[in-house]
C-alpha cells in the first residue's frame, strides 16, 4: 500500500497518518527550526519559529497535521526572515547576556540565532525586571533568561506529576510562576533529578554547583549546527551533568 506523501520545499515528505508536519518532516531528514516543540511531549505551538508555508497558508508545523498532497515550504528567505525576527524579538524581551551564561554553547535560543544567521537584536532592548529565585538549595532559576516555551510547565505537570511551574501573563506581561503559597521554588516539591529542570532550552534553569563543568568550545552547539543536532536526536541536547 503506498504510503501519503506531501511536498516540502520540492522534496517528497512520506508520513503516517495522525504525524504532524514537523514530525513526518525530522524522520524524513529535513530541519524545521524549533524551540518550543519537544517530541516529549504534546505540540505547544507558542513560539512560532516553525511556521511553515502550507498550500500558501502560514501553519506552525509542530501543530499541524500532515495530508496527502500537500505543498509545504520551509527554507525560504521569507520564512528565514520571519524566524529571524522572532529569534530577535526573543533576545530584546528578555535579558540573555550570552558572553556570560553558564548555557552559552547548549542554548537553543543562541544556536538558532547562529543558524539563523542573526547578527544583532535590531530592535531596541527591553531590559525587564524579572526575578531571580535561588531559594532552592540544588536549582536556581533566572527568570531573565525564560523564552516562555512551556516546557518546564509541561514536563513538571505530565511527566514529574508536581505542577510547580505555570506562565502567567499576556505578551510582553507574560511571566513565569513557581506554584507555591510563596512564589519561591524552595517551597515546591521539585527536585534537581526530576524532568522540568532538564528540558529548557535556554539558561533559565540550572543546577546549583555544576556550572561550566563543560568548558566553553566544547559544548554541543559549539561542535554541531542545531540542525545537524536536531536530527540526530529527537530529543533536546543538554550538557551531562555528574548529580
Amino acid at each position: 500500500m503506498t504510503r501519503p506523501t506531501f511536498q516540502i520545499d520540492g522534496k517528497p515528505v512520506t508520513f503516517t497518518e495522525g504525524q504532524t508536519i514537523m514530525e513526518a518532516a525530522t524522520a524524513a531528514g529535513v530541519y524545521i527550526p524549533h524551540l518550543c516543540h519537544n517530541p516529549e511531549f504534546e505540540p505547544h505551538g507558542s513560539c512560532k519559529l516553525c511556521t511553515v508555508k502550507v498550500n500558501g497558508r502560514n501553519c506552525s508545523a509542530c501543530t499541524f497535521p500532515a495530508a496527502d498532497g500537500q505543498e509545504v515550504l520551509n527554507d525560504t528567505a521569507e520564512l528565514n526572515e520571519l524566524r529571524r525576527t522572532i529569534t530577535q524579538m526573543l533576545f530584546v524581551e528578555g535579558n540573555h547576556l550570552c558572553p556570560s551564561c553558564e548555557k552559552s554553547g547548549n542554548c537553543q535560543l543562541q544556536a538558532a540565532a547562529y543558524f539563523l544567521g542573526m547578527t544583532d537584536a535590531h530592535f531596541p532592548f527591553f531590559y525587564p525586571r524579572r526575578e531571580l529565585d535561588a531559594s532552592h538549595p540544588d536549582i536556581l532559576l533566572d527568570r531573565d533568561r525564560c523564552i516562555f516555551c512551556a516546557l518546564c510547565v509541561r514536563a513538571s505537570r505530565d511527566v514529574d506529576g508536581k505542577n510547580v511551574f505555570a506562565i502567567g501573563g499576556r505578551g510582553i506581561d507574560s511571566r513565569l510562576i513557581v506554584n507555591s503559597p510563596s512564589g519561591r521554588l524552595a517551597d515546591t516539591p521539585i527536585a534537581a533529578t526530576d524532568k522540568a529542570t532538564r528540558v529548557c532550552p535556554v539558561g533559565a534553569i540550572l543546577i546549583k554547583r555544576h556550572g561550566f563543568e563543560v568548558p566553553i568550545g566544547e559544548r554541543v552547539y559549539d561542535r554541531h549546527t542545531i540542525a545537524e543536532e536536531s536530527l540526530e536526536r529527537e530529543e533536546p541536547i543538554v550538557e551531562a551533568r555528574h548529580d
